[in-house]
């Protein structure tokens, strides 16, 4: 093996640097590398499997740009490759780069934590395509995850991109700025970079090898030297994008080889070398279907079809086509399609080579082929379709864009020439079996068939016998993936019917009624113009006042450019530890011993911390019923039993790993039934005409902050003194937990996070807490910052609520009595889960006799704990659910028995509180005129009428949400202003910065109080030394009491000022300023609502005022899958009067989007031993780009001042997300539709999320019947309802 004697990685930030590294990890990636050895790359560090958030860069392989996950690449394979990251495209100190001033000038950029990615994708598409069409840029934005805040800017930066012609200037309708087009880069700089990669690829390429402490990675030049390679370690794994990561100790990279990358022509087919790029796949299948006639290219056209959904480009631009086939994964996308086509694959080893066909022989076990350990597949032959042959492919995942699949299939039929009597069938699933497998009997039985109404009657049978799963079968979704197989083979039974009757093959009476737009491909993701309506800045303004503007978010620019500092992006201290936490895998269990023997001869082993290493009280937690270290019991899967550290993150994570604990085990509980039912028993009035019983489930939710929980704690030696870097929202119970624990003097800092959503309020301080002890008892700095599914096990989320309900009503709609029980998961410990959902169960309507109850059930699960919305989600969610079965009770339209129950001003709630300045029905009104709901209902209805596998559905929805915290004291804030003498202000206040623009509003709060512009007024950071027992950020206050303590402050600086600028009227601020210095003008003011509840005696003012909104939504559903389209949305939203409304507006349809995966997508799957197996994005699906409506539109109500908060503004934060309830009730209406068609008018059960299984399944047809539930209690489920 020829050792090589260089290694050139070259990284494109200004000024250039050509790095030279010769001994080189094969464990190490791109995105480590950076951050540990390049100081000016501050890359944000996200564990994020295969997807982008803000590990993304631009890859030059001569004078071709490819995104990459950072996270993922291996600086093995960058030999001869030019690194571009987001800081080396411009920067907020020379310039910056178009896409980055875009993005921020739009307001796209919010949290911050995913815009990197976003630009380097936008980057990369204009560097390889500077006038892209907009199919290009969807394609290019498929593989980025984005904070829900800055969705719809993106949009709009989208539609910039696309409407840009001739250099002329971009007009941002929404911040009223011209933005002049720069140029793309620096031409001498991209000369320079091509000729060096020229250079170097000119040179005669040697086979590489490098050596790390475990794995060893060699790159050879031909095939020959692979041939022999593969001999010698048959157990080594071929790599080539390295997007499937697993343990491996020898790397074979045969990226180089040139017949591995070859692309032929032949008789039969495309043979495509093994180690092309999915990319290169797709581009060779494109220009194949564009250059031969359309019977040669069925299959071509199906491989695109899966290859559209197949991930996202930083995935496809490196996977390779033979990793796709030898990873043989039972949930593969292409397999199937290769399986049904029948390719052909070339293996090579020392014997020769042979050939193979790609059938149902090819898979012999779950990730098992009969590919021999010495062979290497050398290229794939994808066939040529021949005339009368047809070829579909489909697949069905939990979201679209970017997402594994739950089943998919590639099927083909060849018929007899110019007959419809079928000749060969292939039916290929993934999905069904551990395997990719071939529906043989059912092939068999339908071979020599016409295409029929019976062949597909008998298809479906077969199919039904054929493709049969375990009740207990690995990834659950039993009824929905059996039911899929004949559903897809529906489709494909049509589509073929279709190209049959087009060829005059046979008739087209039956496809009138089964609808020719089944054929089409069922999501078309399109981005219109995004639409906004802001209020008006009052006539008479001064230009300088910034309250009501659309002020850009303050670190928007710095975010753009990755200049913004995070957490992790803090520089390591010398000698600094990581820490990598040790877990608990068992629900329940007694620990009965902790072995660290195997971790300590980790290399850079230091020790080992638990219960035992605690200064102080190992108790811990809001009602002091949880423990920093596990002791004697662990009791949910993720509890922290210790923590290891060593001098690198790698090192940790090993050491971890080797940590061996003994467990006794206990019997756990993970389901929250509610046990208590619901029972006549509530005194009806005697008016009342009827009454219902019904109960809802609602999933929980991850919080998925795109930064998860990071802390760095360094003790300073003095005094026991030791300062935390934490990424928190509640910085005073961090540090007051830290007290018991470690009784020392601390202090917290926090810049910024990147999103919070209240998953950060106090479950942050179970990571801190161990991180300080670990701190405390090495004397050195000590970091960690969770990988995502770390974070996802331990941190808990979204509580799910089952809600149980009798309604008493008369037969015009009118609500006259509610009896409603909840029932919580709060899992292993308090928390914060006695919340407000029963402030909520009225939502918005005025219900004269309630009867409620809220239950928290205590479980074996990560503790669960506050989310955007914080139970008042749940709450209006279970109102939303009964007043939509009494809509259909009484036979009446649901929008008016809504309005008809609707509270008016004046009204009481149900918790004794008076409704002033209630605009809700100016909302109703509003949005109902916006959307042309009426007009538009007309058209579903004949839509619906006309189409019988795809239905659409409509629905308006209110909310009403309540302002404060519930706890009086914590309505409280401090702010800090310092004046210096050159008349610049540093601010400080007890908010944190989440990407909510709390910072920003707080200045335009300050600027019109001093009178002075937002350019000399500046924000450092949130900490404990400069604002004392600060509130948490949460429950949508913090503008409120942050932005009266900030006036305050401001007020007092003023009144001191007031005689200064009385003695010199005409002086400037800096005049004023000046002559104050020997005045020492300099203070801090809280302020504190008059607020107050008590729950036993019903009485009091729980919330300050009320937050109202409407949102209606339009939806199309497929009812053969359960995919759902959103198609429209417009929201009416009162925000009193806005301090900033492009923030503002980002909010609402930050929630909503977040909403939206609430209610329709994200779900959260347990085993029945309470282990989390949603970890990561792999597996858990937030929304993505094509998940927003196709049309969206945001208004704010004007003219409604809120007398209750700082210049007249209202909080915006949690309000809007439940309008996207709108979606879920639009979706069950478009099943109430379809579930007319197949006879079935009754009201139904639909849970929440409405994901594409409970969609599907709730569409009753003929092939939902064929494929009949187990019987509940004669099997153990794969997965349980929490």
């Amino acid at each position: 093996l020829i050792c090589v004697v260089e290694h050139f990685v070259f990284i494109n930030i200004f000024p250039f640097l050509q790095v030279v590294e010769k001994d080189v990890d094969p464990e190490t990636t791109l995105l480590t590398y950076l951050r540990r050895k390049c100081i000016q790359c501050q890359k944000k560090l996200q564990a994020s499997n295969a997807y982008t958030l803000s590990n993304e860069i631009a890859l030059m392989y001569c004078f071709s740009h490819h995104t990459a996950n950072a996270c993922l690449f291996p600086i093995c394979a960058l030999h001869h490759v030019a690194v571009t990251t987001v800081e080396g495209i411009g920067n907020t100190k020379s310039r910056l780069h178009p896409a980055q001033e875009r993005i921020a000038k739009s307001h796209g950029s919010q949290c911050g934590f995913c815009t990197p990615g976003i630009v380097m994708s936008m980057y990369t598409l204009l560097r390889n395509n500077p006038e892209p069409h907009m199919e290009d840029i969807e394609d290019a934005f498929q593989g980025n995850i984005h904070s829900p805040a800055g969705v719809q800017p993106v949009l709009l930066l989208l539609h910039l991109l696309h409407q840009w012609d001739g250099g002329a200037p971009l007009f941002n309708h929404r911040h009223g700025q011209h933005v002049s087009r720069d140029s793309w880069l620096d031409v001498g700089a991209e000369l320079y970079l091509n000729s060096l990669l020229q250079t170097q690829s000119n040179k005669q390429q040697k086979q590489m090898c490098f050596k790390g402490e475990r794995v060893m990675w060699i790159q050879p030049t031909t095939l020959s030297e692979l041939v022999a390679l593969k001999s010698q370690y048959p157990n080594a794994k071929l790599v080539v994008g390295n997007t499937e990561v697993g343990k491996r100790k020898m790397i074979i990279a045969p990226a180089w080889i040139p017949e591995m990358n070859a692309v032929q022509h032949t008789e039969t087919g495309v043979t495509i070398g093994a180690a092309c790029t999915l990319k290169s796949v797709e581009e060779v299948m494109r220009k194949a279907v564009s250059d031969l006639p359309p019977y040669k290219t069925e299959i071509f056209q199906a491989v695109l079809e899966q290859l559209r959904w197949f991930a996202g480009p930083q995935i496809r631009n490196v996977a390779a086509i033979g990793g796709n086939i030898m990873t043989a994964s039972p949930i593969s996308d292409l397999n199937p399609v290769l399986m049904a086509s029948g390719s052909k694959l070339t293996l090579v080893s020392k014997e020769g080579r042979r050939t193979v066909t790609m059938d149902e022989k090819f898979f012999t076990g779950y990730r098992k082929t009969i590919v021999k350990p010495e062979e290497i597949l050398l290229s794939v032959e994808i066939p040529y379709s021949k005339k009368g042959e047809y070829f579909s492919a489909f697949k069905q995942a939990s979201r679209r864009e970017d997402d594994i699949a739950i089943v998919t299939c590639g099927m083909r039929v060849l018929f007899k020439d110019g007959t419809s009597q079928v000749e060969e069938i292939k039916l290929s699933y993934g999905g069904m079996a551990p395997t990719t497998i071939l529906a043989l009997k059912t092939c068999k039985e339908l071979t020599g068939r016409g295409w029929n109404d019976k062949l597909l009657q008998d298809a479906c049978r077969l199919l039904s016998g054929e493709m049969d799963l375990s009740p207990s079968a690995p990834g659950g979704m039993v009824d929905f993936r059996r039911t899929l197989t004949l559903s897809f083979f529906f489709k494909f039974y049509l589509t073929v019917l279709q190209k049959l009757s087009k060829s005059g093959t046979v008739s087209n009476t039956i496809l009138s009624y089964y609808c020719p737009r089944l054929a089409e491909s069922f999501i078309k993701i399109t981005f219109p113009p995004p639409c906004v309506l802001l209020q008006e800045v009052p006539k008479g303004q001064a230009v300088e006042d910034m309250v009501g503007r659309p002020l850009v978010h303050v670190s928007a620019s710095k975010q753009a450019s990755g200049e913004a500092v995070y957490c992790d992006d803090i520089p390591h201290y010398e000698n600094e530890l990581y820490l990598t936490l040790v877990t608990s895998t068992k629900a329940h269990a007694k620990i009965l011993s902790v072995d660290t023997s195997e971790a300590q001869s980790v290399p850079g082993f230091v020790c080992f911390v638990s219960a035992k290493d605690v200064p102080g009280s190992n108790v811990t937690g809001i009602a002091n019923d949880e423990t920093v270290f596990a002791k004697d019991v662990v009791t949910c899967v993720g509890h922290i039993i210790g923590a290891v550290l060593a001098d690198t993150q790698e090192h940790s994570r090993r050491a971890a790993k080797a940590v061996k604990i003994k467990y006794e085990e206990l019997k756990p509980i993970s389901t929250c039934d509610g046990r208590h039912l619901i029972t006549p028993g509530i005194s009806f009035l005697q008016d009342i005409s009827f009454h219902f019983l019904g109960e809802m489930y609602l999933g929980g939710q991850e919080h998925f902050y795109l930064e998860t929980h990071c802390t760095l704690a360094v003790p300073k030696g003095e005094d026991g003194e030791m300062e935390l870097f934490v990424s928190t929202q509640n910085p005073m119970k961090t540090q007051v937990l830290l007290i018991n624990l470690v009784p020392k003097r601390h202090l917290f800092h926090m810049k910024r996070m990147g999103g919070g959503f209240g998953g950060k309020e106090t479950r942050s301080t179970i990571l801190t807490s161990v991180v300080a002890v670990a701190a405390f008892k090495t004397g050195r700095a000590v970091r960690c910052m969770l990988d995502r599914d770390e974070d996802m096990l331990i941190s808990g989320g979204r509580h799910p609520f089952l809600g149980r309900y009798k309604v008493g009503f008369m037969k015009n709609g009118r609500v006259k009595s509610l009896e409603v029980s909840y029932y919580s998961n709060g899992g292993n410990s308090v928390d914060l889960s006695h919340g407000v959902t029963l402030l909520h169960l009225d939502n918005s309507y005025n219900i004269p006799n309630v009867s409620s109850v809220g239950i928290v059930c205590k479980t074996n699960l990560p503790s669960n704990t506050a989310f955007r919305g914080f139970g008042g989600p749940q709450g209006m969610m279970i109102a939303e659910c009964w007043m939509s079965d009494l809509a259909r009770k009484c036979g009446l339209p649901p929008e008016e028995v809504r309005k008809l129950n609707l509270y008016h001003e004046g009204d009481t709630t149900h918790f004794n509180q008076k409704l002033e300045g209630f605009t809700l029905r100016r909302c109703w009104d509003e949005c109902l005129s916006s959307s042309s709901y009426h007009a538009r209902k007309k058209l579903i209805e004949e839509f619906n009428k006309q189409n019988r596998w795809k239905k659409r559905g409509m629905s308006i929805i209110p909310t009403k949400f309540g302002i404060s915290f519930t706890v009086p004291f914590l309505n409280q804030a401090g702010a800090l202003v310092h004046v210096y003498t050159d008349g610049s202000v540093l601010l400080t206040h007890g908010g944190t910065e989440m990407g909510q623009g709390l910072h920003t509003k707080m200045i335009q709060v300050a600027s019109r109080a001093l009178g002075v512009p937002t350019s000399k007024i500046y924000i450092s950071e949130t900490s404990t030394n400069t604002v004392p027992n600060t509130s948490p950020t949460a429950a949508s206050v913090s503008a409120d009491i942050n932005g009266m303590a900030v006036y305050n402050a401001c007020q007092t600086i003023l009144k001191r000022l007031e005689p200064i600028k009385q003695s010199n009227p005409k002086g400037s601020w800096e005049d004023w300023i000046k002559t104050a210095y020997e005045s020492c003008v300099s203070l801090s003011a809280t302020g504190i609502p008059d607020v107050g509840y008590n729950f036993e005696k019903n009485e009091g003012k729980p919330f300050s005022y009320f937050s109202y909104g409407v949102a209606c939504s339009e939806v199309e559903i497929d009812c053969l899958t359960g995919d759902h389209k959103n198609i429209r949305t417009d929201i009416v939203m009162d925000v009193g009067t806005s301090l900033n409304p492009a923030i503002d507006i980002g909010q609402i349809e930050g929630a909503f989007v977040q909403g939206i995966g609430l209610f329709t997508m994200e779900e959260l799957r347990y085993s029945p031993e309470g282990n989390l197996y949603t970890r990561g994005p792999g597996m858990y699906k937030i929304p993505a780009f094509g998940d927003i409506p196709t049309e969206f539109y945001v208004s704010l109500l004007r003219d409604c001042p809120n007398s209750k908060a700082v210049y007249s503004s209202k909080a915006v934060g949690e309000p809007p997300l439940f309008l996207s309830a709108s979606v879920f009730y639009a979706i069950k209406d478009a099943i109430y539709s379809a579930r007319k068609d197949s006879g079935l008018t009754e009201a139904f059960r639909l849970d929440s999320p409405a994901t594409p299984e409970r969609i599907r399944n709730a569409c009753v047809d003929i092939f939902t019947k064929m494929c009949p539930s187990a019987e509940p209690g004669t099997f153990k489920p794969w997965c349980v309802r929490v």
